[in-house]
């Protein structure tokens, strides 16, 4: 007899059909056991790979069965006599794998469970390879997908993204808008163990504050008018995935609090139910603002910030525009289909010297728009937008109620005014304008201020 593939548990209180589902299933090679009712079998779960569970048993039934069933316990599979389409709908809300009625065929039996147990060994085979390769990026140094840099901030920050990928824990993000937030929580998505589930991403900033909460945890039917039909929110769509919660510095204050207890508990309940539903899902987080009282709980940014990662800004790290620049430009030339062009010297040092308030996303849309509007061989300094292509020491003529112009004029003075009062240290220049030595060099550059 070759070797048992699965080991199958049997819940049913017939006697006579586990005797006949013991004798069927090991005669295809299957390694069985069984329980009466649902109460016994939890207490068998260690000695199992599937579970065969009937619905209707004394003290603790099927579905009773699904809801006590303890985290990484088997998958479940279902069996009744009176079988509904709504039955089975709601064995499976509650997390059973598959549904069968009786009566039924050896055949159907063996094939549910090779259905399963393919799907089993593929998830565990992409999952294993999913940490092994964020084990491997870890150990060799190698950037994360979706990211290219040499300054050591930024590589800090994709080291730790690696390390804490493979593991469930719950990562925040900050960083400007147009730092790559959404791009490093994806993967970090990619790299952990369950890359091959759900990926679901919502924006709260995006989504009214009246309908947040039954976007997040769901409603069931007659919640409220309009509501003809139950609908699973984004936590029950996620389940076996990853949750990304975009701009999670503009969710209510209200909704706060049942973030914090779906994290703790892993549990949802949907507006207008009575129980629960419990959900294995990863929360990743990001915020382009501060997350502080009393705008938003302490203890939910604790909660939320296990880990935090704060993706540094454009400016902070110059060194990386020349990489970026070249990067983004085979990247849009290969998107837009068109040829790849040469940039000149002009509108490499614009491009170079610019602060990029809008950070990596500003950079990549200035260049998509110099790509198509540029004579298609060489990307001159006019090909860029306007506020790019600007003199990048201009004064702001009086009555220009530019924000953007003004604010690089109030810049300037002020480092004007910082390094008059250091003597020209720029160390101490840099710690009384509170910014980075390096982002100093480089606005020093860019104001024309080192000569």
């Amino acid at each position: 007899m070759p070797k048992p593939t699965l080991r199958v548990l049997v819940v049913d209180d017939e006697e006579s059909l586990r005797h006949v589902l013991g004798l069927m299933l090991g005669r295809v090679g299957y390694e069985v056991s069984s329980a009466r009712n649902g109460r016994e079998a939890l207490g068998r779960l260690g000695g199992a790979d599937v579970v065969l569970c009937d619905i209707r048993m004394p003290e603790m039934d099927g579905l009773q069965f699904l809801d006590a069933l303890p985290e990484g316990a088997p998958p479940v599979v279902m069996m009744s006599a009176y079988g509904t389409v709504d039955t089975a709908l709601e064995a499976m809300r509650r997390g059973a794998y598959d549904y069968v009625a009786k009566p039924f065929k050896q055949d159907e039996i063996v094939l549910t469970l090779r259905k399963l147990e393919e799907r089993e060994r593929l998830l565990a085979d992409r999952g294993a390879l999913a940490v092994e390769n964020a084990r491997l990026a870890a150990r060799v140094g190698e950037p994360v997908e979706g990211f290219i840099s040499h300054a050591p901030a930024m590589r800090e920050v994709l080291r730790i993204a690696s390390r804490v990928a493979p593991h469930d824990t719950t990562v925040l993000i900050t960083g400007e808008s147009g730092t790559g937030k959404e791009v490093l929580a994806r993967a970090v998505h990619r790299l952990s163990a369950r890359s091959a589930r759900p990926w679901v991403a919502v924006n709260c900033a995006a989504i009214p504050d009246n309908l947040l909460e039954s976007e997040l945890f769901g409603y069931v039917r007659g919640a409220f008018t309009g509501a003809d039909r139950s609908h699973p929110g984004l936590f029950e769509q996620a389940d076996g995935g990853t949750l990304f919660l975009d701009e999670i510095g503009d969710l209510p204050l209200a909704l706060q609090g049942k973030l914090l207890r779906a994290l703790q508990e892993g549990t949802v309940r949907r507006l207008g139910a009575r129980a629960d539903e419990k959900v294995d899902v990863r929360v990743l987080a990001a915020s382009a603002r501060a997350l502080t009282p009393p705008g938003f709980r302490e203890d939910l940014y604790y909660r939320l910030a296990v880990v935090h990662l704060h993706l540094p800004p454009l400016r902070e790290r110059p060194e990386d525009v020349p990489l970026l620049l070249e990067h983004l430009l085979d990247g849009l030339a290969a998107r837009l289909r068109l040829p790849r062009p040469a940039v000149d010297d002009e509108a490499r040092r614009v491009i170079l010297h610019h602060s990029w308030p809008g950070n990596v996303r500003q950079l990549e849309n200035a260049l998509e728009r110099a790509m198509v509007v540029c004579d298609g061989k060489v990307l001159a300094c006019e090909d860029l937008p306007r506020e790019v292509a600007r003199p990048a020491a201009s004064t702001p003529t009086p009555g220009d109620l530019s924000i953007p112009r003004q604010t690089e004029a109030l810049e300037r003075r002020l480092i004007e005014q910082a390094l008059k009062e250091s003597n020209g240290n720029k160390a101490a220049a840099a710690r009384v304008l509170e910014i980075s030595y390096k982002a100093l060099l480089y606005k020093v550059r860019e104001f024309g201020l080192d000569s």
